[in-house]
């Protein structure tokens, strides 16, 4: 086999790793040599010497991507990367095709394949093995609610002690996908008295089975393969006036819709904010430099209200459980590989239900539907006349409850 795999060391910031020394040493048992740039794993604890152990060649950064079939990373890659690729090379990661076009025209140009986990058609069976986006929205819920604990004034469980009881908070969890009812599994176990908001009624009996009480408006917006729906302005405005009541009769409210590539839904409105009483906390997983759940959330940084209130903007929470996070990743990297590896050589399928979405360019093409249609591309092929069978439904997601 003549298929070389780097990793490499992330931006400051990126704790995560896109190659574990595990998955490292079952791609070598299978005869893939594998590269680490020197460093790549030392915030998610993993030092040089295990990847050695594990069967790796540890390099610098340069050798890293010059000598790489596949080069999987985490983030997108900087410029000093970038413009070291040739063509022919295969890029694997969370790129943000959707919200960076000129990165993805610059890796057409240069014909750099690239494949990008946003883009992965998450609704059929044969790629959930490969689902980064559901892999580190379990890690993402789970911490969002170690944070709350650690952020919030007061116990999250009721205590009982000689010096009398305190009552149990009260957590929201807004959105019931992976992160969501990572959320709520967590905050129950921590002792909470949890609810779960989602506008999908399906997602009642999900959440009832972890304790929590499930909440939801008179608005329902089911889509397609179990997902959300984006909303009418209407829908909109009549959801947020219905869930401000919820979120005025908790403590804690933890946030997690978002929409792949675009602006997430706003749930928490400024009127909200303004009314949370002294020691409210919002916990929000949505917040990014295109917006976040909650009005006023700020990534990666803490909002204090004038009332007092808090708002934690926390979409790096994957990055802060950077071992665990590391580990699911490298294993939904490691999925994709052995899917495009066929007897020894990298066969890529531009007209598969799976990789042909996941593909954003392959010799200087454009190839994902979704990708295509952000860019205002035309159809690659004619739309078919054929229906969709049962167990692969289309991949048109609105919201994104993870």
């Amino acid at each position: 086999m003549s298929i070389t795999i780097s990793a490499l060391k992330e931006a400051p910031g990126e704790n995560r790793v896109a190659l574990s020394p595990d998955v490292v040493r079952k791609l070598v048992k299978s005869d893939y040599q594998v590269l680490i740039e020197q460093g790549a794993g030392e915030r998610a604890f993993y030092q040089d010497a295990v990847y050695t152990d594990a069967g790796a060649k540890v390099v610098d950064r340069s050798a890293a991507v010059k000598q790489a079939t596949i080069i999987a990373t985490v983030g997108q890659p900087g410029d000093d990367v970038v413009d070291q690729l040739q063509a022919g090379q295969t890029l694997l990661g969370l790129l943000s095709p959707l919200t960076d076009l000129d990165f993805v025209k610059k890796l057409a140009a240069k014909k750099v394949n690239a494949l990008a986990f946003e883009l992965l058609p998450r609704t059929v069976s044969r790629a959930q093995t490969m689902d980064v986006l559901s892999s580190q929205a379990s890690v993402a819920g789970y911490k969002a609610a170690l944070l709350a604990a650690d952020r919030f004034s007061r116990y999250l469980p009721m205590m009982i002690t000689a010096a009398g009881t305190a009552k149990p908070t009260k957590v929201l969890v807004l959105g019931t996908g992976v992160a969501g009812l990572q959320a709520i599994g967590t905050a129950k176990r921590l002792g909470a008295m949890v609810s779960g908001y989602d506008i999908r009624p399906a997602s009642r009996g999900e959440v009832e089975s972890l304790g929590a009480t499930f909440l939801t408006t008179s608005v329902s917006a089911t889509g397609e393969g179990g997902y959300a729906r984006a909303l009418t302005p209407e829908e909109t405005a009549q959801q947020q006036a219905e869930l401000a009541e919820f979120i005025a009769q908790n403590d804690v409210v933890i946030t997690t819709a978002q929409v792949p590539g675009r602006r997430p839904p706003l749930l928490v409105t400024q009127k909200s904010v303004d009314e949370a009483k002294a020691g409210k906390l919002f916990i929000d997983l949505a917040a990014s430099e295109l917006g976040g759940n909650v009005a006023g959330s700020k990534p990666g940084e803490t909002v204090t209200t004038p009332n007092d209130a808090q708002i934690v903007g926390a979409g790096d929470m994957a990055s802060q459980l950077p071992a665990s996070a590391s580990d699911m990743y490298a294993k939904n990297v490691q999925s994709v590989i052995t899917d495009i590896t066929k007897d020894g050589e990298l066969v890529m399928d531009v007209d598969d239900e799976v990789v042909g979405e996941l593909l954003a360019t392959y010799q200087g093409e454009i190839i994902s539907s979704r990708e295509r249609s952000a860019m205002d591309l035309p159809e690659r092929h004619p739309a078919s006349t054929e229906e969709t069978p049962a167990d692969q439904p289309d991949d048109k997601k609105g919201v994104d409850q993870a």
